[in-house]
This record gives structure tokens, C-alpha cells and sequence, in this order.
């Protein structure tokens, strides 16, 4: 879905039935393409691997992966909402080592563990609201806005656990992070929960229609009648929340926190490697929340079949910077074609 299936009809006159006519075989062809996106790079790679080692296609190995991409997923959609709406978040990395820090040194101090978790989770979500409200009150570029927002909540974050690993031996609070049902994680079933949610917000609630319209052109969203501020707080509000409820999970199935936990897992690098190469413009409007997944799902194939097949780490960097590359290329080349 894109911005200009929002504003582009209101804009544009009916074409004289004369006029129209019927794209080629390329353009058809390269429409496809678009749509089906980093799917057919996707199920590509899941063939390959499923020939290439016999541990992969097991299903102990498939719940392994999507429990170890869980909390990246969950960062990683609801900061696709924030890129939909032509902003960034750096921060997301800080505000998931601040926010585990935050409900293990609460549940460790006596605490409820499930009111440390709401605690942590409100932290991320204030955090977020003032990044929102630099970026669209004061005007400040998103990218140093979050950039400095994540300087902060570091220094925040080393304050917190006071230099040290912060331990949690709370036996309902560890349970939040490896408890199960069969074999499918709660994480990974929290995870699915939340990409329904924000794929229902994207997809099926005005709230989305908003998103896409502010991303495309704010300044025809704002003269719309769209509330581009609140849209546009709301976004980083929500990415903000979900980076901490992520950290929670994490420092929940560790049973520890630490300063630069975000940092250490090169969070940051990871979503939005994640959502760009899914197809989400770097300069809003365009997206999708099952395309970020698929995203993010490929460098975790990527990472799995290195670790399979025994390759050199090395060239796993390598092969997902070419992807970042390749991906907004191609973004640029769909844009450049519709001028």
C-alpha cells in the first residue's frame, strides 16, 4: 500500500477512455516484482537451505529461528511504522537496553514483576513521545534527534545498572522469557501478537490510511485534515514501546541486563537492515508490516545458513550490506520511474 493510492485519485483527472492503454509484459512483469518483493529472494534462499543441509528443514531448528528473531521482530515492526511515516529511529537500540535494565533492577528491588514490566514498557513509550515531539514541534531532524535521544538513554542506561550485569533470579519474571507451550515459546507467541496488532493497525484502521498519507506528502496529508503531529508522536510512541517491551523479553529469557545490550546485538543495523531490504522506503509512504517480517526473517536465513553450511562469518556482513544497497537502489529506481 502506498500514499498514492490515498491522494493520487483526488489529484489526478479520469483519463479519456482513448487515452488508456494496456502496460507491456515488462512493465507487468517488474509490477509483479514489486509486490511480491523480498519473497521470491526469500523462498529462494529457503529451497536452497533446505537441499543444502538436512538440519535445517527440522521443525526444532524453523521454532529455533523464529524465537531468536522474536524480539527483533517485535522492534522492527513497530519501527516500520515510524519509517511509513518519513521519519527513523536510531534510539530503539538504547531504549531496549535501558527498559530491561529498568524492570530487572524493579523486580530485583521487591516489585511485582509484571508491574516492572509495565513500568519498562511505559519508559520506552515516554521516550518515544519526546522524540515525536522534537521531530514535529521543534522541527529537528529525526535522524539526530534519535541519534542523540540514544547517546542519552545509554548514559541513563550505564547509570542504571550502576557498571555492572544487573542479575534477576525472579522466578515469574524468567518465566515471561522461556516459558512454553509444546514447543513454541511464549516470545514467539507474544511476537506474533504483536505483528498482528500493528499489522491490523497499518492495514485495516484509519490510523494506517493517516500513516501512509502523512509519509507520502505531509504537506497535502496536513491540508487534508490529517493531525500530522499526533500521527507522526503516535508512531514514535509506539516504536518506542516496542523496543522496551523487546528488551523486557530479552533481559526476562537471560535472566540478566546490561548497559549495551542494545548495542552488543547491533540492533539497530539489524531492523533496519531488516525493513528496508523488506521494501519500506527510507523516505515514507510505502510499506508493509509482513514485508518487514519476511525482511528480517531473510537475514536470519542468512545468518542460519552460514552457521549450517560452516561458512566465514565475514562474508555474512558483507552479503547483507550488498542487500541494503541493492534494496534502496531499487527503491530509487521505482521512484525515479514514476516521475
Amino acid at each position: 500500500m502506498t500514499s498514492a493510492n490515498l491522494l493520487g485519485k483526488i489529484a489526478d483527472p479520469p483519463e479519456p477512455a482513448g487515452d488508456r492503454h494496456q502496460p507491456s509484459l515488462t512493465d507487468r512483469a517488474v509490477n509483479y516484482a514489486r509486490q511480491a518483493g523480498i519473497l521470491i529472494p526469500f523462498l529462494a534462499l529457503f529451497i536452497l537451505l533446505s537441499f543444502s543441509s538436512s538440519s535445517f528443514l527440522t521443525t526444532t531448528n524453523l521454532l529455533n529461528l523464529f524465537d531468536q528473531q522474536s524480539t527483533i521482530l517485535i522492534v522492527a515492526v513497530t519501527s516500520t511504522l515510524v519509517l511509513i511515516a518519513g521519519g527513523v529511529d536510531l534510539s530503539a537500540g538504547a531504549v531496549y537496553a535501558l527498559s530491561g535494565l529498568v524492570a530487572a533492577k524493579l523486580t530485583s528491588s521487591g516489585w511485582d514483576p509484571y508491574l516492572s514490566v509495565a513500568v519498562a514498557v511505559v519508559f520506552g513509550l515516554v521516550i518515544g513521545i519526546v522524540n515525536g515531539l522534537f521531530v514535529t514541534v521543534i522541527h529537528i531532524n529525526p535522524l539526530i534527534t534519535t541519534l542523540a535521544t540514544a547517546y542519552v538513554v545509554s548514559g541513563i542506561a550505564t547509570i542504571v545498572a550502576g557498571g555492572t550485569v544487573l542479575i534477576v533470579d525472579d522466578e515469574r519474571f524468567m518465566q515471561l522469557g522461556n516459558a512454553a507451550f509444546g514447543q513454541l515459546k511464549v516470545t514467539s507467541i507474544l511476537a506474533l501478537l504483536v505483528i498482528a496488532a500493528t499489522w491490523i493497525l497499518l492495514s485495516a484502521a484509519t490510523y494506517g490510511r493517516w500513516l501512509f498519507a502523512v509519509g507520502g506528502n505531509e504537506e497535502a496529508a496536513r491540508l487534508s485534515g490529517i493531525r500530522v503531529t499526533m500521527v507522526k508522536v503516535a508512531a514514535y510512541a509506539i516504536s518506542g514501546a516496542g523496543a522496551a517491551f523487546a528488551g523486557v523479553l530479552v533481559v526476562s529469557r537471560v535472566g540478566s541486563g546490561q548497559a549495551d545490550q542494545g548495542a552488543q546485538n547491533s540492533l539497530v543495523f539489524i531492523v533496519l537492515a531488516g525493513i528496508v531490504i523488506g521494501g519500506t522506503s527510507l523516505l515514507g509512504g510505502e510499506g508493509a508490516i509482513w514485508k518487514t517480517c519476511v525482511g528480517i526473517m531473510f537475514l536470519a536465513l542468512i545468518t542460519n545458513g552460514f552457521v549450517l553450511l560452516s561458512l566465514d562469518s565475514v562474508y555474512q556482513q558483507i552479503a547483507a550490506g550488498a542487500l541494503i544497497i541493492i534494496a534502496v537502489g531499487a527503491d530509487s529506481w521505482r521512484r525515479l520511474r514514476r516521475r
